[in-house]
């Protein structure tokens, strides 16, 4: 077991969000968006120097390492914070260790986690343990799994169950991060190389070869082939809270093809943000008692946009604008049409029947 030593820029931590995987392409996002909103932030994960790197000339930054498997560690980068956003994968390796640390910490755990195995064991395995902490957990906050969530709860409305729900991804491009590359590894390693549907109200793994169809966004993008049951979070999202036997992803022929490459260039960024020049849609069709309702999120950089999405949670649950504890998906923690208004500045959404 390695021990990781701590070190604080300032003493205050009143207030203060821990984020977990600092250095990481979202990580920096994330801690980015913080400050921009004026929240102390605690930066931690297991390089030292990279983190200290990424707190130089920050006053409102303070540095605390911590490694997985080092709970003293995580202990003491979550001592006196408000909350921590996990943004290290694989959650498969992170996930665990610090949601348990948040729990033995009470404070509030988000993370954002694409990992489809990841996110089904955080509503299982800890469940029972964030419900009888009082304390709001939040799994896949991000682009994958908490958007097309909150987009879901947007076109669902008041009902609570669907026949069917279909969410399309069209992505410009991927040029997926190094971490996004090994947490890909890390889940195609424990299906044993098997893909995975969510289909007669569970999931179910399978060896059916990938397909494609065409999908009609909305425009200007049009008509594009996707892949089929190119499945994402969203199977473990949805289905935590809303009645419904089928939940269908897609992704973009192109997109699904740049993921694949193993030549694929990481994200460059484009502008002061650092985003990259990447464009999406998600679109959302739900279809419930013979009713068809759509909800569309248009935006740039889907690592970017992360950011604000799990940034946003945190903050709302500190001023207390959250529906529940214990493991919740974003849809079911908030309020979805309030949440994906205030994400104006980053996203155009549009629900529509």
């Amino acid at each position: 077991m390695s021990t990781v030593g701590s070190t604080d820029r300032r003493a205050g931590t009143a207030g203060a969000v821990v984020v977990y995987g600092a250095t990481g392409h979202t990580g920096r996002f994330i801690v980015a968006e913080l400050r921009r909103r004026g929240i102390t932030t605690v930066v931690s994960g297991r390089d030292e120097a990279r983190l200290e790197a990424l707190a130089a000339g920050g006053a409102d930054v303070l540095v605390r390492p911590a490694a997985v498997d080092d709970p003293a560690s995580l202990d003491r980068a979550l001592a006196g914070a408000a909350a921590v956003i996990n943004a290290a994968g694989p959650f498969a390796v992170t996930g665990g260790p610090v949601v348990e640390a948040a729990l033995r910490a009470g404070i509030p755990y988000v993370d954002v986690a694409a990992e489809i195995e990841a996110n089904a064991a955080m509503f299982t395995d800890h469940a029972e343990a964030a419900r009888k902490a009082e304390v709001p957990v939040v799994p896949a906050m991000a682009f994958y799994g908490g958007l097309g969530d909150l987009l879901v709860g947007a076109a669902l409305g008041e009902r609570t169950a669907a026949d069917e729900v279909h969410i399309a991804y069209g992505l410009s491009s991927w040029q997926p991060t190094a971490g996004t590359r090994t947490a890909g590894a890390v889940s195609h390693e424990r299906r044993g190389g098997r893909r995975v549907r969510f289909t007669g109200g569970a999931l179910q793994y399978h060896d059916d070869q990938p397909a494609e169809q065409d999908w009609v966004f909305p425009e200007p993008l049009g008509r594009r082939p996707v892949i089929a049951e190119f499945t994402m979070a969203d199977v473990v999202t949805v289905p935590s809270h809303v009645a419904v036997p089928e939940v269908r992803t897609y992704m973009a022929v192109e997109a699904a093809r740049d993921l694949s490459g193993a030549d694929t260039p990481a994200p460059e960024a484009v502008d002061d943000l650092g985003r990259s020049d990447q464009t999406f849609v998600v679109d959302v069709l739900v279809r419930a008692g013979g009713v068809e309702r759509r909800a569309t999120a248009h935006g740039q950089d889907i690592y970017a946009v992360t950011a604000p999405l799990a940034v946003e949670a945190v903050e709302r649950i500190l001023s207390g604008r959250s529906r529940t504890t214990g493991v919740a998906s974003a849809a079911a923690m908030f309020d979805a049409p309030d949440f994906l208004r205030a994400l104006a500045p980053y996203l155009s959404v549009e629900v529509s029947d």
